[in-house]
């Protein structure tokens, strides 16, 4: 961890005298999902009027922020997002909000490297312990390079912010220019969605794939959420977590005492993870426990510390894949979503961990305007983000099976994908991949006369 010092002690001000410290023209950091502040982001939305030029940098926006909601045509305050939440993606939808393509655990690096030293960055935190430190709580990511690249460091202080053990999950007094105290309200919660029919057909499929020993990354969503069910009443043993979410299905596995890290090679015994952000039960259950690791997504997301776990299973999902494998995770068209996160990282990771598997999972239909669609196409919707390449996908899952693509040609992932979609869809894919040769008629006779 590099230490940064503040240039004076540093010392408590109003939010209000906080927020005058910005200017024209300034770059400000809010860092990611729950450390976002509040009191200030208020406080600095209220000087609308006397500011131009102002940009944020954000990720995972758990809640409207009150400086775009100020400046509802971006005349004033401008909107940067590594990875959209729903508000976020409204907010792009009316042009006042930027997206960011990373691969997370890539951040620190970004702003080390790349991005020039940020004016302002403001970080909710954890009161300070006997030890000097605001605990950033379960929000690690990558605020330490935040922190680092700093010119004005102030830290907003909230009781609700638990306190999560971790690697260099804080920052230190000496580092801090100024301190706001928050108005302590409670973390905003995120809600289970619906666990579909759908949902359980896939989560059944894999479930049966994870080993005693396995250690796992899930997204979010009904789906993770039946996987985990199942696992928790699977007699499955031993099972780890070394995730970029935290989410409450995977507490359970927790709780359940599935999940005790008992054969991982990294972080034995330790539920790692980058961000936390599910209810106030996961908060409090996190809160002073030993057994969970916060983590930047140095140690997280890349690749070559995730396969350093035996038995990695990756479980993400995917909104559209094409005949070859390419999974569309984040964009529908040029309209951006969400982002890729850790979905790539993920995948790669789990596959070069020694006995590891990837899982792409997706329903195989959809409805829009009252029309059912199939998610898997022969082609891509035009301007549609590829997430994560054909050559790195693995499992594709559906609610009508499993296939593998590692090792296929590319007739015979056309032919796989396939049989992944809809009965009501194959014989239309099938016949569009045979006249875009995809399917070539040496190697498919039958097809000859269609």
């Amino acid at each position: 961890m590099d230490h940064r010092t503040a240039s004076t002690p540093a010392r408590t001000i109003t939010a209000a005298e906080a927020a005058s410290l910005v200017k024209s023209g300034f770059w400000l950091d809010y860092g990611a999902c729950l450390g976002q502040p509040d009191v200030f982001d208020r406080a600095l939305a209220a000087r609308v009027s006397e500011l131009t030029d102002v940009s944020f940098r954000s990720s995972l926006a758990p809640r409207p922020r009150a400086v775009v909601e100020s400046d509802p045509e971006g005349a004033h305050f401008h909107w940067f997002s590594w990875h959209f939440t729903a508000w976020e993606r409204a907010r792009s939808d009316a042009g006042v909000c930027y997206h960011m393509p990373p691969n997370l655990g890539e951040l620190h690096d970004y702003y080390r490297r790349f991005l020039d030293p940020i004016d302002i960055v403001v970080l909710k935190v954890r009161p300070a312990g006997p030890d000097g430190f605001f605990s950033f709580g379960p929000t690690n990511t990558w605020h330490r390079a935040l922190v680092e690249r700093a010119r004005t460091l102030i830290v907003e202080t909230s009781t609700a912010v638990p306190f999560v053990h971790g690697v260099d999950n804080g920052v230190h007094f000496s580092e801090v220019d100024y301190i706001i105290e928050g108005d302590n309200a409670p973390l905003p919660e995120l809600k289970s969605p619906p666990v579909t029919e759908i949902d359980r057909a896939i989560a059944r499929t894999i479930a049966a794939e994870v080993e005693d020993g396995a250690c796992l990354q899930i997204g979010i969503g009904g789906m993770p959420n039946a996987v985990c069910s199942l696992l928790r009443d699977s007699g499955a043993k031993d099972l780890g977590i070394h995730t970029e979410m935290l989410t409450d299905s995977l507490m359970e596995l927790y709780r359940a005492g599935v999940a005790n890290g008992a054969r991982k090679n990294l972080d034995r015994g330790k539920a790692v993870f980058t961000f936390g952000w599910g209810s106030q039960s996961m908060y409090d259950a996190i809160d002073g426990n030993s057994d969970m690791l916060c983590c930047g997504t140095e140690h997280t997301n890349l690749p070559h510390i995730i396969m350093q776990n035996d038995r990695v299973c990756s479980i993400n999902s995917t909104t559209q894949t094409d005949l070859q494998g390419q999974a569309a995770s984040e964009s529908d068209g040029h309209r951006h979503i969400s982002g890729t996160g850790g979905q790539l990282q993920y995948a790669r990771g789990a596959y070069a961990s020694r006995g590891g598997k990837s899982f792409m999972c997706l329903p195989s239909v959809f409805e829009k305007r009252g029309t059912r669609k199939s998610r898997i196409l022969l082609e891509l919707t035009p301007g549609n983000i590829v997430t994560t390449p054909r050559t790195d996908i693995m499992y594709v899952v559906t609610e009508f099976g499993m296939v593998n693509l590692k090792g296929k040609s590319v007739p015979d992932r056309a032919r796989a994908m396939i049989s992944l979609a809809h009965p009501d869809f194959r014989e239309d894919l099938e016949r569009q991949a045979f006249e875009n040769r995809l399917i070539p008629r040496a190697l498919y006779p039958a097809l000859r006369g269609t």
